[in-house]
């Protein structure tokens, strides 16, 4: 799975469990203490996975910034040359 993958799930789950622990009651210490948990254990696998993405290396940045910033300039167009006809032509 990517990385970028593997973080919008974990956000997503991340999210879930937020909710879950809002929408409980404060009746139940042991699951609130279970969810939080959970939620720390996500973060922490979220933190795992921003350190395995490999960052752009200097090439693919100068690369990235020359494309970006280069500007296309179209060809010009020719005109078609037509043999003109004068007047002294005929005489």
């Amino acid at each position: 799975m990517k990385a970028t993958k593997a973080l919008k799930r974990l956000t997503h789950v991340n999210d879930l469990i937020s909710d879950v622990m809002e929408r409980y009651s404060a009746g139940s210490p042991d699951i609130r203490e279970k969810l939080q948990d959970a939620k720390a254990a996500v973060g922490r696998a979220t933190d795992a996975v921003k350190l395995q993405v490999p960052s752009r290396t200097k090439n693919a940045q100068k690369k990235a910034a020359t494309n970006a910033t280069a500007v296309k300039v179209p060809p010009a167009k020719t005109t078609k040359k037509t043999p003109r006809s004068t007047t002294s032509d005929k005489e």
